[in-house]
């Protein structure tokens, strides 16, 4: 039993003639005849009461036409559902980002939403080296990441550059310093965060190369916390630049510019390599592109090639 059985046999049903039911299906009356035919063998059952001139069903065909409207309907509402979703009427975005690169998604998601707020967006929270992972597993479509992810199965595109930046308290003698060296930090108490990443031990690394101590008396879980004990007046701490945009630009914390750490990071956005990417995510990267051309530096849309 299929669907063209099941409409042949609505057409019959209704139209009260194989002729007209033929019509109404653009089929010749032999294919309309042997459709039913052949569904009648299928079921075992007499759906039309050959004796009658106009289609009369029989208690077998009443049952099973109240059935037939249901799944032809039910096939009607799927390709509208379809076509509702290639509209992006509906439809899901699903991300993946820690705590620092979701800052990066706030103004794309803001401009994505503005033109498709039928879709729901979710932004799952992860560890930068599970992000990966996160992807290959099907858990998220699009991950954000601050290095390039080394699996092969994995297309990168960079869309964000920042770099560390050291901050401290406003009243820290530092604060009108504007530029200092790396030599001059020494004697200070960071404030790290206690997650290891690629970063931490770039900066780790460019100390142990100035022969300068790193003295790391606090450690922290969250750059928000670090952020919030920095300007208490509690020691200086190197951290994204996007990060702390809204405290320079209100002065609760104060960018000093160390001349030997001047460490880079770029953004990527991360999908699988062979995957069919919903229409929600390839309507977000289309958004993530315009906006780089609109905006420029530091937003970017550039697609890396694999390893």
């Amino acid at each position: 039993m299929d669907l063209f059985q099941l409409e042949t046999f609505l057409a019959v049903a209704e139209e009260r003639s194989f002729s007209r039911a033929a019509a109404r299906l653009h089929r010749t009356q032999p294919a309309v005849s042997q459709a039913i035919a052949k569904l009648e063998a299928e079921l075992g059952e007499v759906l039309l009461d050959r004796s009658s001139r106009d289609g009369t069903l029989t208690d077998a065909g009443h049952v099973l036409k109240e059935y037939a409207l249901k799944l032809l309907n039910l096939r009607s509402e799927a390709a509208g559902a379809l076509t509702e979703l290639r509209s992006l009427h509906r439809g899901r975005l699903n991300l993946a980002a820690n705590e620092y690169t979701c800052l990066y998604l706030l103004p794309l998601l803001d401009e994505f939403r503005r033109q498709n707020p039928q879709i729901k967006v979710t932004v799952q929270r992860a560890l930068a080296s599970r992000i990966t992972d996160e992807v290959l597993m099907h858990s998220v479509e699009i991950g954000v990441l601050s290095f390039r992810p080394e699996d092969a199965q994995v297309h990168s595109v960079v869309v964000f550059r920042d770099e560390l930046a050291l901050v401290v308290n406003p009243k820290s003698p530092l604060a009108r310093s504007g530029e200092v060296s790396i030599r001059q930090l020494g004697a200070l108490n960071f404030v790290a965060h206690n997650i290891a990443s690629p970063q931490r031990q770039k900066v780790i690394q460019a100390f142990r190369r100035h022969k300068t101590p790193l003295q790391m008396g606090v450690e922290l879980p969250t750059i928000e916390a670090i952020k919030r004990f920095v300007e208490m007046g509690n020691g200086v701490a190197l951290v994204p630049g996007l990060s702390v945009a809204a405290e320079l630009a209100s002065g609760a914390l104060v960018r000093v510019r160390v001349k030997e750490l001047q460490i880079e990071r770029k953004l990527r956005l991360v999908h699988r390599r062979q995957a069919t990417l919903s229409h929600a995510a390839v309507a977000f990267l289309k958004v993530v592109e315009a906006y780089a051309a609109k905006h420029g530096d530091p937003y970017s849309y550039q697609p890396e090639r694999a390893f």
